[in-house]
C-alpha cells in the first residue's frame, strides 16, 4: 500500500495542473487523508451550513479529507424546536433536522464520514428544555422527566441519522466538556476526582442540576442502548479541551472509569459504554503567541494519547488548531505542524495499528481578518491554517504532506 502511494505521488509530480489550488501543488494528487490512513488515522476537518455555499472550500474538503464535523448544526440547541416541543402530544422534545440533513447528505454523496457533535453539552443549552411544558415561565421539571426527555432526544437523534444516512455518522461525541479545568474549584466540587462541572463561567450546569451527578453515565447509557438496538458500528466518545494536560487527563480518566462501570452485561461484567476520548487539540496560547509552537506540547499530546489507550480507550483529535498569532512565524508554524504529524505517524505499528484513529483540523484556513481579541481570533488564531484565506496551500501543508508521504 505504501509503495503504491509512493508511485502515485511520483506520478502526480510529473503531471501538470489546471486549477488555482493545483498550480501551487501539482504533486498533491494523492489525497492527504489517503496518506494518513496508511498510518491508522483518517484526516478530518469541519464545516458550517454557510460553508455549503463555498464551493472552493468544499472542493478542498472533498480532495483531502475523509471526515467532517458540523461546527454547530448537530448540537442540541440547533436541533431542538421549542415551538413544536411545546405542542408535543407525548411530552417528548421535537427536533428540526433541516440544516443538519443537508450537511450530512452532502457528506454521504461525497463519501465522507461525519463525526456527530454533540448530543449533551451544558454550554449554550436551551434553558426551556428543562422546564415543565418546555416553558421558561414554569418551574423546572423533575429529574425523571429530564432523564426521559434526554433518553428520547439521544435515541431519536442517533436513529434519525443512521436510518436516513446509513453508516455516514461513524461516531458521536456523546458528552462535551463536562470536566472543569484543574484548579478552577469554583466550577467543580472540592475532592471530586472527575472534576465534574457544577457551572461554567458563572452559569450553572443544568444537566447536572436536573438529571443528577451521574448525568454523563446516563447519557452514554442511552447512547449505547440506541446504537446496540440499531446494530450499528458507531463509536461513542467523550470530548473535551485541554485533554492532553496531565491533571485534566487524570480527571477525564476518572470520569471514563465511572461511565464504563455504570452498567453491566447479562453475565455481570462491566458494560463498556464509552469507546474513546476526543481530545480537542487547541495547541498554544489563547489569544497570544506566548505558549504557541512549543515542542513540549507534542510530547504531552503523545503521552496523553498513550495514557488513554492504556486505559482501553480509543483516541481522536477532534478540534485541532495549531495556533499562530504572528504572520512572520510561518516557518516555525510549518515546522511544528510537521513534527506533530511525525509524532502521530510514529504511534502506528503494523501489529497494533494506531491508538489515534482521527485527526480533525478545525483551524484549516488562515483568518487574517478575524477581529483581534475576539473569540474566533483567540480560539483558532489568524495564521494557524494549513491553507491561507484564499484556500491556497501553505508551507505547513507541504511539510505535513512530505512527512506523511515519506
Amino acid at each position: 500500500m505504501k509503495r503504491m502511494m509512493a508511485m502515485m505521488l511520483a506520478l502526480g509530480m510529473l503531471l501538470g495542473c489546471g486549477s488555482a489550488l493545483a498550480e501551487e501543488a501539482p504533486s498533491y494528487d494523492v489525497p492527504l487523508t489517503a496518506l494518513t490512513e496508511q498510518y491508522g488515522f483518517r484526516l478530518g476537518t469541519c464545516f458550517s451550513f454557510n460553508q455549503m455555499n463555498n464551493q472552493g472550500y468544499l472542493n478542498l474538503v472533498k480532495r483531502h479529507f475523509s471526515s467532517l464535523t458540523a461546527t454547530n448544526e448537530m448540537k442540541a440547541y440547533s436541533l431542538l424546536d421549542e415551538k413544536a416541543s411545546k405542542a408535543s402530544e407525548d411530552g417528548m422534545p421535537v427536533m428540526n433536522y433541516w440544516m443538519a440533513d443537508q450537511m450530512v447528505g452532502w457528506a454521504q454523496e461525497n463519501g465522507i464520514g461525519i463525526r456527530g457533535h454533540v448530543l449533551v453539552w451544558d454550554a449554550y443549552m436551551c434553558d426551556w428544555y428543562f422546564h415543565e411544558g418546555y416553558d421558561s415561565a414554569k418551574p423546572y421539571a423533575d429529574k425523571d422527566t429530564i432523564k426521559a426527555r434526554t433518553e428520547y432526544y439521544i435515541t431519536q437523534v442517533i436513529n434519525h441519522f443512521e436510518e436516513n444516512f446509513p453508516g455516514v455518522v461513524y461516531c458521536w461525541d456523546v458528552v462535551n466538556e463536562a470536566v472543569a479545568d484543574t484548579g478552577n474549584t469554583d466550577e467543580y466540587a472540592a475532592g471530586d476526582p472527575r472534576q465534574l462541572r457544577t457551572s461554567r463561567s458563572g452559569q450553572t450546569n443544568l444537566f447536572r442540576d436536573y438529571m443528577g451527578d451521574d448525568y454523563v453515565s446516563w447519557a452514554f447509557f442511552y447512547a449505547r442502548n440506541a446504537v446496540d438496538a440499531l446494530g450499528a458500528d458507531i463509536g461513542l466518545y467523550y470530548n473535551d479541551y485541554n485533554a492532553y494536560f496531565p491533571d485534566k487527563a487524570q480527571a477525564i480518566l476518572a470520569l471514563a472509569a465511572e461511565v464504563n462501570s455504570f452498567a453491566t452485561n447479562e453475565d455481570g461484567t462491566p458494560r463498556k459504554l464509552m469507546d474513546g476520548i476526543g481530545m480537542q487539540g487547541y495547541i498554544g496560547g489563547y489569544g497570544t503567541q506566548e505558549g504557541c509552537l512549543v515542542d513540549s506540547h507534542i510530547d504531552m499530546i503523545r503521552d496523553a494519547i498513550l495514557g488513554y489507550h492504556d486505559a482501553g480507550l480509543k483516541v481522536q483529535i477532534t478540534e485541532m488548531a495549531v495556533r499562530n498569532f504572528e504572520q512572520d512565524q510561518a516557518e516555525a508554524h510549518a515546522a511544528f505542524y510537521a513534527k506533530l504529524f511525525a509524532m502521530f505517524k510514529s504511534l502506528y505499528t503494523e501489529e497494533e495499528g494506531n491508538p489515534l484513529n482521527v485527526v480533525a483540523i478545525w483551524s484549516l484556513t488562515d483568518m487574517p481578518f478575524a477581529p483581534k481579541g475576539q473569540y474566533v481570533y483567540n480560539l483558532n488564531s489568524p495564521w494557524g491554517g494549513l491553507v491561507n484565506d484564499r484556500l491556497q496551500i501553505k508551507d505547513a501543508f507541504r511539510q505535513v504532506y512530505a512527512v506523511m508521504a515519506e
